[in-house]
């Protein structure tokens, strides 16, 4: 926005235009999403910058305090307080160049960091930009060198166009930068998650993703292979890196990341969102196959089963989105033992021998599964590799066979001896029972109409009766 233009109405004043110049925006920073605070130091420096190229001297360094309230700006002339330690007072000669104030700057950085053996130099005095340790200190008291000052400059109500274009240039380029840096703060507490973007272009191999207020771009090493990106396409995508750029936030995003399984899950499986289902370590090759570990100190949680879901929906959707890549879900397991075994899963593992130092595991499984642990071009012992930080060396056993059959007429002969003891028992049981009741009903017509000392007798054969009776019964019990 220019501050001066020639179809201005001449009787408005220089605040009314500042004042829309001003609205103007700060609207712009609330549509942009940057802080108000940024703003406004981007309007005072632009309204520096336009006081300077009408009003100011070369060198200067001036600054604008702009009201959002009342739309008003106050200038001042910055300079640094400075005494003979810190500046060079002598005259330049003749054959000296007048140094312009960015070269000044640049020179005077360089005279502060001399090569070994050099003298150290320090930058020629400016009156311009500097001030004298007493005269700064008749203004403000307190003031010490290194320090700087402000000193009132008288205020203009008319800038021309120049100054007009360089205040806008001044305003575009901040308000540029502020708008990088409010999006790179923005995606950068992002990094690490995943995203919906939609693809832009394809350009070569690069494929560039839009994510909304900015776009990403996924190099061909974090492209899954056999995956194709069309323009118009929406894809998931892993925020791998946000980095700073001076054309904007460069964010690398991915889709063959082996975080992008695990936060895939956490989208699946509430209870790993929740942290009652733990994923321990993951090894993938993306496209083909993936092994994650999964563990649950949670009494009652199964964390394959939470993972798998019911039917398979869970781990079916995340296979769905890595269009059908294989997943294998393992319990992880402290004992590194018993993990290797559940890493080269399908194979079955006869022995494991861990050397604990070199995180090396020497692994038997029978002869006739060799292949399948160590899978398709190894695949297999190279991912339980990675995902129990182990070097695996598989070697092939001879197992002996184990005749089913056999198992099985053994099992049949066996069932049948039980079968024929438990008859046997039964009977003796049943023997054991009637002798003991006949002996309580000739104990009873003993008793009765007979004496008191052969009462006596009667019961206790009745009670050697009922302990007979009670053994048969525990016998038959057992």
């Amino acid at each position: 926005m220019k501050l001066e233009d020639d179809k201005q109405p001449a009787g408005e004043s220089f605040s009314a235009r500042l004042g829309e110049f001003g609205s103007a925006v700060l609207q712009l920073a609330d549509e942009k999403g940057i802080a108000r605070e940024t703003v406004i130091g981007v309007v005072e420096a632009a309204l520096a910058a336009a006081y300077k190229k009408d009003y100011g001297k070369r060198g200067q360094n001036i600054h604008a305090q702009f009201d959002e309230v009342s739309k008003a700006s106050k200038y001042f002339l910055v300079k640094e307080v400075v005494d003979t330690t810190t500046r060079d007072f002598s005259q330049p000669s003749e054959e000296e160049e007048v140094v312009e104030p960015k070269r000044f700057e640049r020179q005077s950085r360089e005279m502060n960091e001399p090569m070994d053996g050099e003298e150290v130099r320090i930058p020629r005095f400016n009156p311009e930009r500097d001030i004298l340790l007493e005269d700064a200190q008749q203004i403000r008291r307190d003031a010490s060198v290194g320090e700087t000052v402000e000193l009132p400059l008288e205020a203009h109500d008319e800038f021309g166009r120049v100054a007009a274009q360089t205040a806008k240039q001044v305003i575009i380029q901040r308000i540029r930068e502020a708008e990088r840096e409010a999006m790179f703060s923005e995606y950068k507490s992002r990094e690490g998650e995943i995203i919906n973007g939609t693809v832009e272009r394809v350009d070569g191999r690069l494929v560039f993703v839009n994510i909304g207020k900015s776009v990403g771009v996924m190099f061909p090493s974090e492209q899954v292979e056999g995956e194709r990106y069309i323009v118009g396409q929406r894809i998931k995508v892993f925020m791998m890196r946000v980095d700073a750029d001076p054309k904007g936030p460069g964010i690398v995003l991915s889709r063959a990341h082996a975080a992008m399984v695990e936060h895939l899950f956490k989208l699946e499986v509430p209870e790993i969102n929740a942290g009652t289902v733990e994923v321990k370590a993951i090894a993938r090759e993306a496209g083909s196959r993936t092994k994650i570990a999964v563990w649950s100190d949670e009494e009652g949680v199964d964390p394959i089963g939470s993972c798998v879901g019911q039917k398979g929906t869970r781990v079916q959707a995340v296979i769905d989105e890595l269009h059908g890549e294989k997943i294998d879900i393992i319990q992880w397991n402290p004992d590194t033992e018993a993990f290797i075994r559940a890493a080269l899963a399908p194979a079955k593992v006869v022995a494991v021998t861990l050397n604990e130092e070199e995180h090396v595991a020497q692994v038997t499984v029978p002869e006739d599964q060799l292949s399948l642990a160590i899978g398709r071009r190894g695949q297999n012992v190279r991912l339980a590799s990675k995902l129990t930080g182990f070097r695996i060396d598989v070697s092939g056993a001879v197992v002996p066979e184990i005749d089913e059959e056999e198992i099985e007429k053994t099992s049949e002969t066996l069932g049948e001896i039980i079968e024929a003891t438990e008859v046997e028992l039964k009977s003796e049981n049943q023997e054991l029972e009637k002798e003991a009741e006949e002996i309580v009903e000739k104990a009873e017509e003993m008793t009765e109409g007979a004496q008191p000392k052969k009462k006596v007798a009667a019961k206790k054969v009745t009670k050697k009766a009922t302990v007979k009776k009670t053994a048969a019964k525990k016998k038959k019990a057992a």
